[in-house]
């Protein structure tokens, strides 16, 4: 019985430390400067103002998508092919890259990520344009990017 009684103890310190560090956490991601959380807004800007998709020539400076995610984590292998895809298919009219973030914690913390995976859409100048977390099929990442201004066809 007194085996019992201090295994629950020892469960309830570990579940009220869990919450402890989640809250403080939150906590500073809360109490973030004004300049950070401007850096972190999220606008779709498109790159051309009047409208018209851009396709970018070669040798010019070109939009780029980061994907941040986890060899290991699910959703993050259900992306792996579909970045591997778009990195070959559309060389020509932006950048695909997949960051580890278990492996370079501090890469989530430049980007200020919440969730993985996370994509970032990026313009040739790199302001960030668009922000998603979580999956994001093929499909919806050539139309965010036709949204953008940038002709993925």
């Amino acid at each position: 019985m007194a085996n019992m009684k201090n295994m629950a103890i020892i469960a309830i310190v570990v579940v009220v430390a869990a919450a402890a560090v989640i809250l403080t956490q939150s906590k500073r991601a809360a109490i973030q400067s004004p300049k950070a959380a401007a850096e972190n807004a999220v606008a779709p800007v498109s790159p051309n103002p009047g409208g018209e998709p851009v396709r970018v020539a070669q040798g010019e400076k070109l939009p780029r998508l980061i994907d941040l995610g986890a060899h290991s984590c699910i959703p993050c292998k259900m992306m792996a092919p579909i970045l591997e895809a778009l990195k070959k298919e559309y060389a020509a009219v932006f950048t695909t890259e997949f960051i580890d973030v278990w492996q370079n914690p501090d890469a989530g913390k430049k980007y200020g990520i919440n969730v993985i995976p996370t994509q970032i859409f990026y313009n040739a100048d790199g302001k960030e344009l668009f922000r998603h977390e979580g999956f994001f099929g093929k499909e919806d990442i050539l139309a965010k990017w036709k949204e953008l201004g940038v002709d993925p066809s």
